[in-house]
């Protein structure tokens, strides 16, 4: 199960820079001038769960495998993307792929990089790029809920469905807002939603890149940016995406009393996953044993049989039950002996929705 947040903002806002300290790699050639990512870039990251180490420590675990987000670096946009400008096209079908939008604002002023627009504006920056995505997503609408409500009109329940949602969505657009808002009023229109694919539907995080004085408490242009997402029912987080990738030159060692000196406790990359993590609506469960402690990722309300076929497909189509216990219970009871003992290891069935920090063992035939 892959998840992908896609990388976006306007040229020389970082986030190339971001992406190579997000992977820990130089893949994507960050340099002062537009469209120096021709091709979107992909890094798989870990998610930092200190959990996992805690587990393995009680469970004798000889290995820990996190769990992993994926990151592109996605070309930077220009106004009049929706239309082709620049590398538009290939902008907006990069988009389309990803399952969220991580939205990297320049927010912080140095002359010796160029901005597209010659002036600092993170709010008109995000307005921009949100403007040509809505754009796109306003041209596609209007082609497509006309034929629905006609269809509909003659009777085809499924175009009722799709004619009632998108064309919500529509008007959302019309009115200058993102599809995202539309409201959903059941499971189906919910499915039709989703396979529309549109690019104001995908939750969005604003990341705030500063310089390094405002690393710990952001600045005036960082402040506006979190007004605009609080605003929106969204989030944002800051970051020195410079700061970050010297970090991720040093030794591990070095890397807390670097930070400390700084006045943060953990680096904005660190904030960034975890961020996106919860813009998913993703949560963790974990298994555990003398060969290894590892996270897998599931969409919260995910049911146990759901969670086995994330481990393998055989042991949902064979699921049986499932074994499982909280995290703390592990914890406090010094592992799976003794959380038996005190009668905290239950057996569950295939409605039992997990639980983030659900440590489990899964029963199946095939």
């Amino acid at each position: 199960m892959g998840f992908k947040c896609g990388i976006v903002g306007l040229p020389n806002v970082g986030k190339s820079t971001l992406f190579n300290a997000l992977t820990e790699t130089q893949a994507a050639q960050a340099a002062n001038y537009p469209f120096c990512t021709i091709e979107p870039n992909v890094g798989n990251v870990a998610v930092p769960d200190p959990r996992l180490d805690v587990i393995a420590k009680i469970g004798g675990s000889a290995k820990i495998i996190e769990t992993q987000l994926s990151f592109v670096d996605i070309a930077g946009l220009v106004r009049g993307a929706s239309k082709g400008e620049g590398l538009g096209n290939q902008f907006l079908a990069n988009i389309r792929e990803v399952d969220a939008i991580v939205h990297v604002l320049r927010c912080f002023e140095n002359d010796d990089i160029q901005h597209v627009d010659n002036r600092i504006d993170p709010i008109s920056d995000a307005d921009t790029v949100e403007t040509e995505l809505m754009l796109a997503d306003l041209e596609s609408l209007e082609k497509r809920v006309p034929n629905f409500q006609k269809k509909a009109a003659q009777g085809d329940k499924e175009a009722k469905i799709a004619a009632s949602v998108l064309g919500k969505a529509l008007d959302l657009l019309r009115d200058g807002k993102p599809a995202r808002l539309t409201e959903r009023a059941d499971v189906e229109e919910e499915k039709v939603f989703q396979q529309a694919q549109l690019l104001t539907s995908k939750p969005v995080l604003y990341v705030c890149n500063v310089d390094e004085a405002a690393a710990a408490t952001g600045n005036d242009l960082s402040a506006k940016v979190f007004a605009k997402a609080k605003a929106e029912g969204a989030e944002a987080v800051i970051v020195s995406a410079a700061i970050e990738a010297d970090i991720v030159t040093m030794p591990v060692e070095d890397r807390a009393e670097f930070l400390a000196d700084l006045g943060l406790q953990e680096t904005g990359l660190a904030r960034i996953i975890r961020a996106g993590y919860d813009l998913l609506h993703l949560i963790t469960f974990f298994t555990v044993g003398p060969k290894e402690a590892r996270a897998w990722t599931v969409f919260r309300g995910a049911k146990a049989p759901q969670a086995a076929g994330v481990i393998h497909t055989d042991f949902e189509k064979g699921f049986i039950r499932a074994e499982t216990m909280a995290f703390q219970d592990y914890v406090d009871h010094g592992g799976e002996a003794g959380a038996k003992e005190a009668g905290k290891w239950r057996s569950e069935g295939k409605d039992y929705v997990v639980q983030d920090g659900d440590i489990m063992l899964f029963r199946f035939n095939v």
